[in-house]
């Protein structure tokens, strides 16, 4: 979608069009691709070490790609093993809002952060730019899943979301998983009975 969006500032200009919808094509392939694999990760006992944060990395990369903005993607902490269904959702939730910043924010820098501790994992997306209309941060856009879909995807792991946001300051999210939910410890343990113990530690 944000490559489609492009093409239509660039419409006038017939070649670059062209180019650029073979581009968009061409990552709508990698999306499927990515999809089924990502159907068969879940069927794994574990992500690798640094999953998340090469993920991020990669999808970040890509969206900063002819825009005047940098991007980083920060570790804290030894990186640890994520429950493949826990890993799913929170990645999901970090790209949502990495696209977010990237299309809306206008920010003109932009930066992830995972943090690896011992009592929970956290995601963390910051940028500097607009911030969120306050009825939007509460309501949701009309038309749009987003923030309504990240909340959702949080809750359905355990985890806590918060979202700060201010016209100066831009817009900071927060994503943080129990380390009982998140880090897959007992194989006989199901991902399911973890989560629903993680989100019970919630008040």
């Amino acid at each position: 979608m944000l490559h489609l969006q492009a093409v239509l500032h660039h419409i006038s200009d017939l070649e670059l069009a062209r180019t650029m919808m073979k581009k968009a094509l061409r990552h709508g392939d990698q999306v499927l691709l990515e999809g089924r694999e990502r159907v068969r990760d879940l069927r794994a006992e574990g992500a690798t070490v640094n999953e998340l944060s090469e993920m991020l990395a990669c999808y970040g990369g890509e969206l900063a790609r002819g825009r005047e903005v940098t991007f980083k993607v920060t570790v804290v902490g030894s990186p640890q093993l994520l429950h493949p269904v826990v890993g799913d959702e929170v990645h999901r939730v970090a790209r949502e809002a990495l696209g977010n910043a990237f299309l809306h924010s206008q920010a003109s820098s932009i930066e992830a952060e995972v943090t690896y501790d011992s009592a929970f994992l956290c995601v963390r997306v910051r940028d500097n730019g607009c911030g969120i209309d306050q009825e939007i941060l509460s309501s949701g856009r009309e038309g749009h899943w987003g923030l309504s879909g990240m909340r959702e995807r949080a809750q359905n792991v355990g985890a806590h979301l918060s979202i700060w946001s201010n016209p100066s300051t831009g817009t900071e999210i927060d994503l943080r998983v129990p380390a009982k939910v998140a880090y897959p410890r007992s194989q006989k343990e199901s991902p399911w009975q973890r989560i629903k113990r993680g989100a019970s530690g919630w008040r």
